[in-house]
C-alpha cells in the first residue's frame, strides 16, 4: 500500500494515525544516589520534623546522634509551610573512608546550610559523624 497516497497534504513523516512513535533515545533510569546525597535527603527529614531522631541511630557514629537529638526537637529545617528540599549537595573525599559534604536545603523563600561528615567503617557502611546547621538565613535565588 502506498502511504503517500494516504498522507494529508504537507505531511512529510512516515507514521500512520494511531501508531506510538519509537523512542529514538532510550529511557535512562535515574542513578543512584552517593552517600552524601543520601545522606543530606535522611538528615533534611529528621531535622524538618519529618522522621523522628532515632530513624538515625543505625547510620550514626560518635558524637552525631547526639547533635541531632539536640537539634531535631526545634525542627531548624521545617520552618514555614512548604516541606523543605535539598537544592544541592556536594561533597569532598580528604582522606579514604570519609567525605566531607554541604547541602544547601530551601523551604519557600529561605535556603539554609548544612554541613555533615561522613565516614566509612570496616563493614564498608557509610555513617554520619557529624553535623553542623549554619549560616544566616537568606532568602531564595531563582
Amino acid at each position: 500500500m502506498n502511504t503517500d497516497r494516504t498522507r494529508p497534504a504537507g505531511r512529510r513523516d512516515r507514521t500512520r494515525p494511531g501508531t506510538v512513535p519509537t523512542r529514538r533515545t532510550p529511557h535512562r533510569p535515574r542513578p543512584p544516589l552517593r552517600p552524601h546525597q543520601w545522606f543530606a535527603e535522611r538528615l533534611l527529614a529528621v531535622l524538618s520534623g519529618q522522621r523522628p531522631v532515632h530513624w538515625m541511630l543505625g547510620h550514626t557514629i560518635g558524637e552525631a546522634y547526639d547533635q541531632l537529638a539536640k537539634l531535631a526537637p526545634a525542627s531548624p529545617l521545617g520552618a514555614g509551610c512548604r516541606r523543605p528540599v535539598v537544592r544541592a549537595c556536594h561533597g569532598t573525599q580528604p582522606a579514604t573512608g570519609v567525605v566531607e559534604a554541604f547541602a544547601s536545603i530551601a523551604t519557600g523563600e529561605r535556603v539554609r546550610a548544612m554541613a555533615f561528615r561522613l565516614e566509612q567503617g570496616p563493614d564498608l557502611r557509610w555513617r554520619c559523624a557529624a553535623v553542623d546547621l549554619g549560616g544566616e538565613r537568606l532568602p531564595a535565588v531563582r
